[in-house]
């Protein structure tokens, strides 16, 4: 297992994280998976024996039950591994049960703790943009639960590139806690965090955290041109992450992904994994699966090396516009680009 810096902090993750949205199946999540303790203390030990060192939980994966769970599969064992959470989503039917405020990030935090049996969170994450709470209150609860040692590191989860930006600077200005991290969705499937996230990352050293590297199972070669996907997997379900824009293009990508795992003799989940994890700014990539044997093979991904021509051919078939003014700098701006600019422009100068 390798391990990389969290953006520009001391704190060194594996390349590849836990994911446990799949733990407990409560409410709407168990479309994702319903990992009971068993199963999930025998993935965790797979996890712990493959090098990994960071678990990435949240509030609201089945209503808390996740971080529950994780909480008791890690009893005896708590600093053996990092475990990340957020805050942000709906915990409950009152108006301050959700968002950014003061007393909904305190209170979350605190029923974070007691869910999982610890008395920190290594990395405490804001789940989502809270346009209503001023984003020096946010920033203050968290400098609280730094300073009083509930809380490690502080990240953002799907904050767009002007929010992530805006956020920074009034941390810096107000010399409050700053993001170490950005958790985001990135794949394959969809590379729309190359626009603006991604060179945010490399611009501002932030460590990037990606989720749903698979966009869901789409990208684990199930999902084929004419073929129809097995009973039980998640597109056949409620669930509508990651929407779908061009259904021939992800099937062309797939088609990519399947012929250069042949090659390796592995998945094509290994190849889009692989992928991710060279690409600019990418510290970790945080992998979750329904059973067993999925996650065995999610892990393998740490040590697939693809060739430049694979990356070529995976990248061509993937590729995102250039929306303007990104098709203007590379005709115009190319003699001073920056290397986050570069990380989207590279390719076409």
């Amino acid at each position: 297992m390798q391990y990389r810096a969290l953006g520009r902090s001391g704190l060194m993750v594996s390349v590849l994280t836990m994911g446990t949205m799949t733990f407990g199946g409560k409410g709407g999540f168990a479309a994702v998976g319903s990992t009971d303790v068993p199963e999930a203390r025998r993935q965790v030990d797979m996890c712990l024996d493959h090098g990994i060192n960071l678990i990435d939980t949240a509030d609201v994966y089945s209503e808390g039950v996740s971080e529950e769970i994780v909480g008791e599969v890690l009893n005896g064992r708590r600093d053996q591994v990092l475990v990340a959470t957020k805050v942000r989503m709906s915990m409950g039917p009152g108006p301050n049960d959700a968002g950014l405020s003061r007393h909904h990030v305190i209170a979350g935090c605190e029923a974070s703790l007691r869910r999982l049996g610890t008395d920190h969170i290594d990395l405490y994450q804001v789940h989502e943009w809270d346009g209503v709470t001023p984003l020096e209150e946010t920033l203050e609860a968290l400098d609280l639960l730094v300073s009083s040692g509930k809380v490690r590191y502080v990240g953002a989860s799907n904050y767009t590139g002007w929010q992530l930006l805006k956020a920074l600077g009034v941390a810096d200005v107000n010399r409050l806690p700053r993001f170490v991290s950005e958790q985001i969705y990135y794949s394959l499937q969809a590379r729309d965090a190359e626009y603006e996230l991604l060179p945010a990352a490399v611009d501002q050293g932030l460590g990037v955290l990606v989720w749903s590297p698979l966009a869901g199972g789409l990208l684990s070669g199930k999902y084929r041109r004419g073929a129809t996907p097995a009973a039980g997997a998640r597109q056949l379900t409620d669930w509508d992450e990651p929407p779908v824009y061009d259904q021939e293009k992800l099937y062309n990508t797939v088609d990519v992904l399947v012929e250069v795992g042949e090659a390796h003799g592995v998945s094509a989940a290994q190849v889009a994994l692989a992928w991710l994890l060279g690409r600019p700014a990418v510290t970790s990539v945080i992998v979750g699966a329904r059973t067993t044997e999925q996650l065995t093979d999610n892990l393998a991904a740490a040590d697939l090396v693809l060739s430049i021509e694979e990356r070529r051919r995976l990248d061509e078939v993937s590729a995102v516009p250039l929306l303007y003014p990104y098709w203007h700098q590379a005709k115009t701006a190319r003699d001073r680009l920056s290397p986050a600019d570069l990380t989207l422009l590279g390719p076409y100068l």
